[in-house]
């Protein structure tokens, strides 16, 4: 097979900087789009990667897979872009399009495991994924997104991970018009939860612990902010909430949340992986059919869904755009919180040097 040099910024190791670097590419095959990626969103994700805080990191570790960028080259058999098309692509490049999963348009359970953006298995030329802190991208037309043309494209970047893993929960339980949803955490992930269930016609509320994120909270478009930490307020919305996304990244009590939740209420995990700790107590849920689940990202139909929607409705993710040499100063920001609310990168930066 055929590959291309490629310019992109990665790790070497866990503990090294992010720094300029040439990685391989295959050219497009048959089926095969090749993207210019202009921006690509910055995840909590590619930070975790790259200093391996979830074991398994494969090196050198090229992040990104909020990508957004032009088509510049299709394989023969490629039948939904052509070149010039604005495209997307998210954290799937790949699944096994066979199992229960699958077929459902669910690429994000494909029960063998779906190949990631990054680090995931790299089957046409082996090793493993690269991601979108590069130059280009090649990838399958069936995992390519259409963009739409109407939204700023550096906002639409962080859509296509921290929009859909809200919007894929959203969806599953049904918000419409008339639902109550509360959203716990106010960054990358809640604030997208908030502009997403507003537009769907909710009724929204935001969780915080502290008053500092009512005025951005209600600026997003929630209806109002309840201060987790007071239980008068957590008293006042007992019984409330047909579902509560909690987009918190770290270990915290989800036993505070579910009293708040309405009979057959479900608190949705979306930002948190590991065991829960205080361990959950049976007995709300029990007396009040509550649900504790969990969701992750999203498959390939409904996140064209999403930005279909975000076109009609103009939503975009609120950002700070960065230079491509800067991204070590932007992760040890994400660290502290300091970002409203996703970093994006501008890919014209690495292109200059």
């Amino acid at each position: 097979m055929n590959i291309k040099n490629t310019q992109a910024f990665g790790a070497e190791s866990p503990v090294a900087p992010l720094k300029e670097l040439t990685i391989q590419r295959r050219e497009t095959t048959a089926t095969d789009v090749e993207i210019d990626i202009l921006f690509c969103g910055v995840c909590h994700s590619d930070l975790h990667t790259v200093r391996n805080d979830w074991g398994g990191t494969k090196y050198t570790t090229v992040p990104g897979h909020e990508i957004v960028g032009k088509v510049i080259s299709v394989g023969e058999k490629v039948s939904k872009f052509k070149i010039g098309d604005l495209v997307g692509v998210g954290c799937i490049v790949d699944s096994c399009r066979e199992c229960a999963s699958c077929k459902q348009d669910l690429e994000q359970y494909c029960i063998p495991g779906f190949t990631g953006t990054y680090n995931g298995t790299d089957k046409h030329l082996g090793g493993h994924t690269f991601g979108g802190y590069s130059e280009r991208v090649v990838v399958d037309e069936h995992f390519v997104l259409s963009v739409p043309e109407n939204l700023d494209l550096a906002a639409v970047a962080p859509i296509l991970c921290a929009g859909v893993t809200t919007w894929s929960p959203l969806k599953h339980w049904n918000v419409k018009e008339g639902s109550k949803v509360a959203v716990v955490g106010l960054g990358g992930l809640g604030h997208m939860a908030i502009k997403l269930a507003k537009a769907l016609g909710a009724h929204v509320t935001l969780f915080s612990r502290t008053p500092d994120k009512e005025k951005d909270a209600l600026e997003l478009g929630a209806d109002q902010v309840i201060i987790s930490t007071e239980d008068a307020q957590m008293a006042k919305v007992k019984g409330t909430f047909d579902l509560i996304i909690d987009t918190v990244p770290y270990v915290h009590d989800v036993n505070h949340y579910i009293p708040t939740l309405t009979i057959s209420g479900t608190i949705v995990l979306v930002g948190y992986l590991g065991p829960l700790d205080p361990m959950l107590n049976t007995v709300p849920m029990i007396l009040g059919r509550k649900s504790v689940a969990g969701s992750v990202i999203g498959g390939i139909a409904e996140t064209q869904e999403l930005l279909d929607f975000c076109g009609k409705h103009r939503i975009t993710s609120e950002i700070e755009l960065i230079k491509m040499q800067d991204i070590n100063e932007a992760f040890e920001r994400m660290l502290k919180s300091d970002v409203k609310y996703r970093f994006v990168i501008d890919m014209a930066s690495l292109k200059k040097g």
